[in-house]
């Protein structure tokens, strides 16, 4: 989620220093990794939609897809940055891997739409 998608999309500069996980809101986060993460709660649609599974180095990895990442670098913009995000919305409408509309639909699950509309606007 996040740093390690965007990265993953090719809609970043940014090197994850972590990976990032979104886990559900009721989920215990295991204490004990042998790796870095950065754990994001969500619940209902905001955790289902857009999720697609992909293969990551022979193991079968959930992801969100591009427009449903770049909605979450909007809601989680305090943890990764408002560079980060706005970058990753120039870079994801310029390479043509978003839509404007599939970003008003996450935008609306996620309740960032009126975060995002400026943003949007500015880059018509």
């Amino acid at each position: 989620m996040l740093l390690s998608a965007l990265q993953y999309h090719g809609l970043t500069s940014q090197l994850p220093h972590a990976v990032w996980i979104c886990f559900h809101h009721k989920a215990r986060i295991p204490r004990t990794l042998p790796f870095r993460v950065e754990a994001v709660r969500a619940s209902g649609d905001a955790f289902t939609a857009g999720r697609m599974t992909v293969e990551i180095e022979g193991v079968a990895v959930s992801i969100y897809d591009p427009a449903k990442t770049i909605v979450d670098c909007f809601k989680y913009r305090s943890r990764v940055g408002l560079d980060v995000a706005i970058e990753a919305l120039r870079d994801g409408l310029r390479q043509r891997k978003v839509t404007r509309a599939d970003l008003r639909r996450y935008g609306a699950i996620c309740r960032m739409h009126n975060v995002m509309r400026p943003y949007l606007e500015s880059l018509s």
